[in-house]
């Protein structure tokens, strides 16, 4: 009988989605966190905290496998030094404590969701990430999961623990919130929208399907261990491009006003917007040739499909409330 697979953070929107699929596949799994998600029997989930000071060893029965989701994603009110502190308590302290566990427990891989905030924040155009470049955090988020797979590799050279590192993009899908979700709204309004001249940026996107899939293929994959994983869709939009797909999963119309850049800019520095301009402005590729020949995985949701898919479940939530 296969052990199980304990997955952290499936109160998210990712480790739920990867929850539910590998029930769906018949894996043993179990949930782990502080808080029970809805759609996850109390049965299948152990309540715990992340921290450096948690004990895990109950959850730890049985279990060959962790996929590790939970994170601190968010600080308030905090200045920057206070928030990368924050940011270690669980990111690096509570990660680490729950891999040196797994290790006296007997695990045998430990799947690391990292970010691909680890590498930076923005590329020039069609000069991607790679899963070899030197780590380049700019955020308290991005240096905390840096800081974490940098001991988790350590710590694998040490004591013999698999550790996989995957590093998402942007990742949006069914019940997506946030950013996507928000420009998903403006589309589906049909109002014309600013954002015709942003033709030459590129993004790389992932879907929750295609990154799920992707979890999945390294709980075993023989290739898959000590390795670092860019994942995307595999095919990179300029903001107007997002758009324009968006309005035609949506049904909408296509109306976009050439708003000149340094309008963006400028309204960005007056409105202390900045990073939300440099989000919408600048390029963010990722290069996932390493992922899919090292795993010999191409990602099996086309964009078009993933758009499809989070646009009908917008609809469907948007028709309750």
């Amino acid at each position: 009988m296969r052990k199980k697979t304990l997955i952290t953070g499936c109160s998210g929107f990712l480790g739920n989605h990867l929850f539910l699929k590998m029930q769906c596949l018949s894996f043993p799994v179990m949930s782990l966190g502080r808080t029970k998600p809805k759609n996850v029997s109390s049965s299948d989930h152990i309540y715990s905290n992340l921290s450096a000071n948690s004990e895990f060893i109950d959850a730890l029965k049985d279990t060959s496998t962790i996929i590790h989701c939970a994170a601190r994603v968010h600080v308030m009110n905090n200045t920057l030094s206070d928030s990368l502190e924050v940011y270690r308590e669980v990111n690096v302290a509570g990660t680490l404590n729950l891999a040196k566990q797994a290790i006296n427990a007997g695990v045998r891989r430990f799947i690391f969701i990292s970010s691909i905030k680890v590498n930076g924040e923005s590329t020039p155009v069609n000069k991607p990430f790679r899963f070899d470049d030197e780590r380049s955090p700019e955020d308290p988020y991005g240096q905390s999961k840096s800081e974490a797979e940098e001991q988790l590799l350590q710590l694998a050279k040490e004591t013999g623990l698999e550790v996989v590192i995957i590093r998402p993009t942007l990742v949006y899908g069914p019940g997506v919130k946030a950013n996507f979700s928000a420009l998903m709204n403006l589309v589906s309004k049909g109002v014309p929208l600013p954002f015709g001249c942003i033709t030459d940026n590129k993004r790389s996107l992932v879907s929750v399907d295609n990154l799920v899939d992707l979890i999945i293929t390294c709980i075993d994959h023989p290739k898959a261990i000590n390795e670092v994983f860019l994942v995307s869709d595999g095919y990179d939009v300029s903001t107007s491009e997002m758009v324009r797909k968006m309005a035609v999963v949506l049904n909408k119309p296509q109306i976009q006003i050439p708003i000149p850049k340094y309008c963006y800019r400028l309204a960005g520095k007056v409105f202390g917007k900045e990073d939300v301009v440099h989000r919408l402005l600048d390029s963010l590729q990722v290069d996932i040739s390493h992922t899919k020949k090292t795993l010999d995985w191409t990602p099996p949701q086309s964009i078009d499909d993933g758009f499809r898919n989070a646009a009908n479940a917008f609809m469907e939530n948007k028709l309750k409330g």
